[in-house]
């Protein structure tokens, strides 16, 4: 579900993988050092500067999704602050050749901010061109159009704390598995720096803070589809694993059928992102322990806090990076809202009395 809006934009031909993407944090797809995004914010001047301009913004997605509503409330909130209107709101449906049209669409309502997920990056670029010389800010969400340069092209680039997400799911699995045990490693087979970083710091967690957890079998995975094939394999030559690590929660579902087709009530699986059938099992007690996720409204918010900082002329930071939270059987309800701001869905709710 979620995963759709990094595979979308990689998939389409962005795909990037930042040099330091086995270091100890989160860096951006040229290397940026990241900001969190709790220290992007607007003072009451700042507010009271942008009000009654008559400012405009406009949210370019890729998709529509928990996931894009989520980023949709916090912006739309930050910007309500400052008396700033949301004037075009699109869905390219993780079309490039769409996108390119919604960006001519929004260029014409004459919006000062545009945020957007660029699918393409070489379409993108081009795409995008005119609103940087129509001194238009752009913001853009985890990917980034070629050759763009932060502070001439761009306010900033904001995604997730990728390095966390890994991290989390780390400790997640230690806990689930007794902190021993082996393991198998599910990874996302594409250069894309927002999965590779995750993986990894899943990877380089466990063997450096859980010695007694080994890493006996690994396996990318391109396409989703193929999740409940590729687990069988992995079953097959290791039947007695503890746990497995899933790059996020489609290709998890498909792990998850290959477990019941087994009668395997043991292995525990700890993936990435929210989504109802991952989540169901997780309440009812089967093999899914946790659900590692980003802070969506928290993304929005900070998307649009760098739209008006740059607004009004402010530096902003190039790569800004949202918390993760960990969403076991006992926080279900509070983590869903905490990170899409919206309730869980209801066969989940009913699942976890």
């Amino acid at each position: 579900m979620l995963m759709k809006r990094w595979i979308g934009a990689a998939l389409a031909g962005g795909l990037m993988l930042a040099a330091g993407a086995t270091q100890a944090q989160t860096v951006g797809p040229q290397g940026e050092t990241a900001t969190p995004s709790s220290s992007l914010t607007l003072s009451d001047a700042d507010i009271a500067a942008l009000k009654d301009k008559g400012y405009k913004a406009a949210l370019l997605w890729h998709t529509s999704s928990d996931f894009t509503n989520a980023v949709t409330a916090g912006a739309t909130d930050e910007f309500a602050r400052a008396g700033i209107s949301i004037a075009v709101k699109t869905d390219a449906q993780f079309d490039a050749a769409r996108q390119r049209s919604d960006i001519e669409t929004a260029l014409a309502a004459k919006p000062n901010v545009i945020l957007a997920l660029p699918l393409d990056p070489v379409t993108s670029a081009e795409a995008f061109r005119q609103a940087v010389k129509d001194g238009v800010k752009l913001v853009f969400l985890s990917n980034l159009p070629k050759d763009y340069k932060q502070g001439t092209d761009y306010a900033s680039i904001v995604t997730d704390d990728l390095y966390q997400m890994g991290k989390q799911a780390a400790d997640a699995m230690a806990k689930a598995i007794g902190g021993k045990g082996k393991v198998g490693y599910i990874f996302h087979d594409a250069n894309y720096y927002v999965t590779n970083q995750r993986d990894q710091s899943f990877k380089k967690t466990i063997e450096k803070d859980y010695p007694d957890i080994k890493i006996v079998a690994e396996q990318g995975i391109s396409d989703p589809a193929r999740a409940e094939e590729l687990a069988n394999a992995m079953l097959l030559q290791h039947p007695d694993l503890d746990g497995i690590y899933v790059t996020w929660a489609e290709p998890a579902d498909g792990v998850l059928s290959a477990l019941r087709g087994a009668g395997n009530k043991h292995t525990k699986i700890v993936t990435l992102d929210l989504a109802e059938p991952v989540a169901l099992d997780m309440v009812k007690g089967g093999n899914v322990a946790a659900l590692v996720a980003d802070k969506a409204y928290e993304l929005g918010r900070a998307m649009a806090a760098s739209g008006m900082k740059s607004l009004l002329a402010q530096q902003t930071p190039a790569f800004v990076v949202a918390p993760a939270l960990t969403v076991t059987k006992e926080n279900v309800s509070q983590g869903w809202r905490d990170s899409l701001n919206r309730d869980a869905p209801q066969s989940v709710l009913d699942a976890a009395k």
